[in-house]
């Protein structure tokens, strides 16, 4: 399951001014960054910032803005020359130098280091068409030791769904009952993701985490992940895809408020909405009932910008839970009995050694 972008149009999409209008006018994303930088006027006053991916600059005049007395702005594409237009708009000349090219072929004059990195680098899923691969090179090439990274790290969630808006109306339409050709749409959507949103009464079970990503570690490891997970169903209801999403957190500093960009169906609305592997055939399950699953996220070897998702639907029976699990396995459901039990002990225990030190 892929979705396809060849290398020489990846930079060339992003001189498409509606790519950029449909970003600024994401008011979560925009906003969030413009808060993590500006309400952190006290981190970035006199600091030396480098954003990578600039596109248009509104980052570079966020941290302008904030009191940086030098923001360096990358840009790959042409789209470096209207950031240059915008840049002068805004009267930030003198802070903020437009450099045209890609990130790895830079040099900072003087060999110099920046203090903080800021840039917009996710794709769909988090790292799908994104560009955290340049953000690294240009932390290992520029960023000081005891830098910043805008954002700083970030969590990659999975859940399995129901997908009503899909396939519901084709019960009735018109009229007509249309469920074969539901059918055939749902196995033909099985071999590509589909990049929707999903309402957080559509998930069928809690949240699990697939990769969590720290952008400091030297070490960090992005050329797949893998979840083989078991979830009891939170309701009744028809599986029919595994839906995906991202959570970026930003440097906690003056204000001690914690900043997240988050793309999960509960949050609002982003440009990245939620990733969906449709299932070629529904399942019915009921609440409790186990939804057993394997997914693997791998980078594909011809093209380093693009990840591949393969799902597998596992036997409930034949494949470890977690301990506890949510769902209504007798195994399941007796581990957490046992668990209680030991809670149990604990608490009147507690409530004993209280009785005899109150006694004395």
């Amino acid at each position: 399951m892929e979705m396809d972008i060849s290398k020489s149009e990846y930079f060339s999409s992003y001189e498409d001014l509606e790519i950029h209008r449909l970003m600024l006018e994401d008011d979560p994303r925009t906003d969030t960054y413009r808060r993590a930088i500006l309400e952190n006027k006290g981190y970035f006053k006199n600091k030396v910032v480098m954003d990578v991916g600039c596109g248009t600059g509104i980052l570079s005049i966020f941290c302008a803005q904030a009191g940086a007395k030098k923001v360096f702005a990358i840009e790959a594409s042409n789209l470096a020359n209207l950031a240059k237009e915008i840049v002068k708009e805004n009267n930030f000349e003198d802070v903020i130098e437009v450099i045209h090219s890609k990130v790895e072929r830079v040099t900072l004059p003087g060999g110099i280091k920046v203090d903080a990195i800021v840039s917009e680098w996710m794709g769909f899923y988090l790292l799908h068409e994104g560009m955290l691969d340049s953000v690294l090179v240009a932390r290992d090439k520029f960023l000081k030791d005891d830098g910043l990274l805008f954002p700083q790290s970030a969590m990659i969630y999975v859940a399995p769904c129901s997908v009503p808006q899909l396939y519901d109306k084709w019960k009735n339409f018109h009229g007509v009952s249309l469920t074969s050709f539901s059918k055939h749409l749902r196995a033909s959507k099985s071999s590509k993701p589909e990049i929707m949103e999903i309402s957080p009464d559509d998930l069928l079970g809690e949240e699990e985490v697939l990769a969590w990503i720290n952008l400091k570690d030297p070490d960090l490891e992005l050329g797949g992940f893998r979840i083989e997970h078991v979830v009891g169903a939170r309701k009744n209801g028809q599986y029919q895809g595994l839906c995906i999403w991202f959570d970026c957190d930003f440097p906690i500093l003056s204000t001690g408020d914690e900043i997240v960009l988050s793309t999960a169906p509960k949050a609002k609305p982003t440009h990245w909405k939620q990733t969906v592997i449709l299932l070629p055939e529904e399942q019915n399950v009921e609440e409790l009932e186990p939804i057993a699953f394997k997914l693997d996220m791998n980078r594909d070897i011809n093209n380093p910008r693009r990840y591949n998702l393969e799902l597998t639907l596992q036997d409930p029976e034949k494949v470890e839970h977690p301990a506890p699990c949510s769902c209504d396995m007798t195994k399941c459901i007796l581990f957490k009995a046992v668990l209680q039990d030991q809670a149990d002990r604990v608490k009147r225990q507690k409530i004993q050694n209280e009785k005899i030190d109150d006694n004395e």
